[in-house]
Formats: C-alpha cells, structure tokens, sequence
C-alpha cells in the first residue's frame, strides 16, 4: 500500500505529516510503524522542543486505519499486536499540536486525542464509525473522550457513531481553537514555535505533571508535580533551560 509518515525538523519544531491524500491518509501497518519510530527519533533529537501532526491535502487528516491493514492479520488474536500509532503520539514527550481539517474518524481522532492542543479548520468532520462496523476501537477513544468531553458527550458520539463538525467539536472541549482552513497551518505551526521558545525542561514537566493528572490520584498527582518544579529549579540553577 502506498502512503508514509514523513518528519520534517526546522527551529526546534518536528513536523509529522500523515501522508496518504488519495485515501484520506488513513493508517497503513507500515505507517504505524513509521510513526512509532519517528516518536522515538522526537524524543531523542533535544533540538526538537515541540511538533506539529497535520494530514496531507485538503480532505482529511485521518480517516482512521486502512480497512484493508485489518486484513493482514491472520486473526483477531495478531491484530492485537497491531502497531499502536495513538500510542505512538502519546509517548512523545515535547508537546504535540494537532492541526485538522476535514475528516479526522476512528483512529483519526484517537491520533488527535494522544495530542495535546487541536486547532480545528471549518472544514473538520469528526467521529467514531466503529460502532457502526460492528466493534469498538482500540486507540483509545473510550478512555480519552470521557476525559475531555464529559460522559454523555463521549457516550453520543461512541455510541450512534455520528459525526460532528469543528464547532460542536469546540463547544465539546474536544479541540482549542477553530480557524479558517486557510489559516490552520500558520495557527498551528505559530504555537508551535511559541512552545518551543520555552524552556524545553518546563515544557516538559508541565506535560508529564498534565498527564499525570489523567491517570494517578489527587495527592500522588500533587507529589508527582512537586518533584516536576524541583526539576525545573534544578534546571535553572544549572543554568539551564
């Protein structure tokens, strides 16, 4: 199958583009792979203090995984051991900005959610189709939609697998910011030169102690963003950034 996730450096910004326009850059197993590896590169490359997701074209940002990738596995037991692309976002440690236009399904907007800022074009079209196929998805949706959006809201979209443009996205906290699709590039990389003008020590911190807060109780949260501020202090009277 054709399509790659290509990563492009430039100004402490990485940006990874989901390469497949002609199929609505819906993931392929080497795509997966690709991109897993390319989180790993991020983490490494300290030049890199932050990163934009975007689609290739103007039609989508995702689509979710390739139907047809689904059909490489053997059996329903392989395609547990699936590459994990929105966890392959989700370990990045520099903050990851999301930037969509037009359709972001399924797995699309599970790439979205391991994010940690959207920004929306007028164009974005979301939702989770998977009901509608006969089974759940597996990158997380579930656990993160509630998270962000609130029980019912998750449990509508989850449930009737309809779909919603990028202002009801923006009312249900789902994305930050919603620009004219002729904008959303330069919206997006603009934060992000704006993230990575920070300290990358600080950056980091605040979004290790963020995540943190989705996962530990209150008091081992409280500990866990204690420890992130004395790291910084360190940091800063190292002499450091």
């Amino acid at each position: 199958m054709d399509g790659a996730v290509t990563l492009e450096t430039a100004e402490g910004v990485a940006v990874l583009t989901l390469d497949r326009p002609g199929k609505h850059n819906a993931i392929t197993n080497a795509m997966a792979e690709q991109l897993a590896a390319h989180a790993q590169a991020i983490n490494a490359d300290d030049a890199v203090r932050a990163v934009l997701l975007r689609g290739a074209g103007e039609r989508a940002f995702c689509a979710g995984m390739d139907l047809k990738a689904i059909e490489a596995f053997a059996t329903a037991w392989d395609f547990r051991h699936r590459p994990d692309y929105p966890g392959a976002v989700r370990s990045i440690r520099k903050p990851v900005v999301a930037a969509l236009k037009g359709w972001a399904l399924g797995g699309g907007f599970e790439l979205a959610l391991a994010a940690d800022i959207r920004i929306a074009g007028r164009s974005a079209r979301i939702g989770f189709p998977e009901v509608t196929r006969g089974w759940v998805g597996g990158g997380g949706a579930s656990q993160m939609l509630p998270r962000v959006a609130g029980l019912g809201a998750a449990m509508r979209l989850l449930l009737t697998g309809e779909q919603i443009g990028a202002e009801e996205a923006l009312r249900l906290r789902l994305m930050e910011e919603v620009v004219e699709d002729s904008a959303l590039e330069e919206t997006a990389m603009a934060l992000c030169r704006k993230l990575a003008a920070l300290s990358p020590v600080a950056v980091q911190a605040v979004k290790a102690a963020v995540r943190q807060s989705l996962e530990a109780p209150l008091s081992a949260g409280l500990a866990y963003e204690n420890e992130m501020n004395v790291l910084c202090l360190a940091a800063l009277r190292e002499g450091g950034r």
